[in-house]
């Protein structure tokens, strides 16, 4: 532009210096006294220019980070953070996270139940099972008729074994996820993957137009995907899978990682008789000998530290093989650690297996930063990190410590339930089962017999109000004028969408549990199920921490904000500016 200027320049002062000369050559005084309007040809020429050059749009790109990392822990509290703190090591993960990122940290869970399934969709989606419709980890439906899997899809079929582990798809989701929006800004240019050992936890936060997601097959030890991605396992999926990665970390058993008086400080008793035994009929204690399991039962990994490390290792390979961050558009990778779920199920959190598996996860997450460093470049990357759910106390433990709590066995009562109500209405069989802490009817047998619905509700709601488990039962249509407090009604809004929910929501007391008070759960609204940490690190992220509340359904809208690309199309969450620089 600045060369042609400087030509227009030059012609225009020829032309000028050449009526100027015919001065001396006694041209005709006309020809002269147009010299006034040269100039101002030559003024609007070069303003001419000019103003095009200010308003020619720019090329430039859209400044974003080559690959966004989100990291979901499956099952951890907010409080874990600062409770094993001085079990992290300074180059460890959450202390990397905490010492150069920002923690958000009073990020609570919108909406019940709060579970993995759920709490995964709302991360990626940034909206509440009200909108997206995955309301728990399973549902029964009431058009189908039938228990349905969140991730269930019988029209596709398993790539990478020969089992029925892959018949999942993202289908029973009804909003996008911010990995989807991102391939809609890049033109589908943007590859984005979820990598989990639980289908649940790759499939949903991947996304509808994913790129691919990768789970394990827990028959074969392998990871697979279904036709709904691609119709043959990458060569790189099936040399890593060949590489029996199980196998050679059963083989190094699992014994304490921390010098064993360190434990004391954190946790319980070892061998406590309300912990699970998910390694074998008789053993809740250190060391576990995992080498029967070799070539036998790839199930067992994932109730042992073992499983995070490999869940990275397919991160690593993943970012490898599909060169993510180096494609020419911003990549997104979403990994979930599923094992802290399972050890925490079985043993609790206030187990020596618990505060095990958190020192040795601190040093993995450590090794995937160090890898991704070297890989693209520190600062070249964003990163969030949060949790799908936290958990309760495991009952007994509770009761054996004087805390309010205990458990509660949904499956006795349903039965008492059924039993009470053949003498009444002439059928043992009116109420199918409890799901998401909501009583399911048979509405099929109900209809047939031409019952009255209202009594039975009615009858039920009076029957579980009885219960000393149960603090408040009522119909789920009745829920905005439920005798519940404004924020357990909130989220029981937000998680209830009638296709897929019952007639009669019930809640517990706090600390109480459904099972028989040995291992624990989760899926309620208070805090020990719904606060959640949430750490964002590297590019565009500004080092610090807020006590603001903010929430789950927040994630998303901050990534679109931060990306410059549109929220997910069920977003009702609200960008956290305080993230960014």
């Amino acid at each position: 532009m600045r060369q042609m200027v400087f030509m227009h320049v030059c012609f225009l002062h020829l032309l000028l210096t050449e009526f100027t000369s015919a001065q001396t050559l006694h041209l005709s005084h006309n020809l002269l006294s147009m010299k006034p309007f040269i100039l101002l040809l030559i003024a609007l020429v070069l303003s001419g220019n000019l103003f095009s050059q200010k308003t020619t749009p720019a090329t430039t790109t859209i400044a974003r980070p080559k690959l966004v990392v989100g990291i979901v822990i499956d099952q951890m509290r907010w409080d874990y953070l600062y409770r094993y703190n001085d079990l992290f090591k300074p180059n460890g993960g959450f202390k990397r996270l905490l010492g150069q990122g920002f923690s958000c940290e009073n990020t609570l869970i919108p909406y019940t139940p709060t579970v993995t399934a759920a709490g995964h969709t709302c991360i990626y989606t940034g909206s509440v099972p009200a909108i997206h419709g995955i309301v728990g980890n399973n549902w029964y439906d009431n058009f189908l008729n039938k228990v349905v899997y969140c991730t269930d899809d019988d029209s596709v079929q398993t790539v990478g074994s020969n089992t029925i582990a892959g018949k999942m798809s993202p289908r029973n989701m009804f909003a996008t996820t911010i990995g989807d929006e991102l391939k809609l800004a890049t033109n589908f240019k943007s590859k984005v993957i979820g990598i989990a050992i639980k289908d649940r936890g790759a499939i949903l936060p991947a996304g509808h137009a994913a790129t691919s997601a990768y789970w394990y097959d827990y028959k074969t030890g392998d990871f697979i995907t279904s036709t709904y991605y691609m119709n043959t396992l990458p060569a790189w999926v099936q040399a890593f899978n060949a590489r029996k990665i199980p196998d050679s970390l059963y083989k190094l058993n699992w014994d304490t990682y921390l010098p064993k008086d360190v434990y004391t400080k954190y946790a319980t008793a070892d061998d406590e008789p309300y912990e699970n035994k998910p390694l074998g009929k008789d053993k809740s204690v250190f060391p576990y000998d995992l080498s029967g399991f070799i070539g036998k039962d790839y199930g067992k990994i994932a109730s042992t530290p073992y499983g995070n490390s490999l869940t990275e290792a397919m991160a690593e390979a993943t970012i490898k093989a599909e060169n993510l961050g180096k494609n020419g558009a911003t990549d997104l990778l979403a990994v979930s650690f599923s094992s802290p779920d399972y050890i925490g199920h079985s043993f609790g959190p206030n187990s020596w297996e618990q505060v095990d598996d958190y020192a040795r996860l601190d040093e993995t997450l450590g090794k995937f930063f160090a890898f991704l460093d070297a890989t693209l470049g520190k600062g070249q990357y964003t990163v969030f990190l949060t949790a799908d759910h936290g958990v309760a106390h495991v009952p007994n433990f509770s009761i054996q410590n004087k805390l309010p709590g205990g458990a509660f066995d949904d499956g006795k009562v349903v039965n008492e339930m059924n039993a009470a109500l053949k003498p009444i209405f002439g059928s043992n069989k009116l109420i199918t089962g409890t799901f998401n802490y909501q009583v399911v009817f048979d509405n099929r047998i109900i209809d047939s017999m031409k019952l009255d619905k209202e009594k039975i509700y009615s009858w039920v709601i009076n029957y579980l109000g009885q219960q000393k488990e149960i603090a408040q039962a009522f119909k789920t249509s009745d829920i905005m004028n439920a005798p519940v407090t404004a924020t357990q009604k909130q989220m029981m809004v937000n998680g209830y969408y009638a296709p897929r929910c019952g007639d009669v929501q019930f809640v517990l007391k706090p600390g109480y549990v459904e099972g028989n008070g040995n291992g624990t759960s989760h899926g309620l609204w208070n805090p020990y199920d719904s606060h959640i940490p949430l750490l964002w690190y590297g590019w565009g992220i500004k080092h610090g921490a807020t006590n603001r509340e903010t929430y789950m359904t927040d994630i998303s809208s901050t990534l679109a904000a931060l990306l410059h690309i549109q929220m997910p199309s069920g977003c009702v969450g609200k960008v956290i500016d305080e993230v960014m620089k």
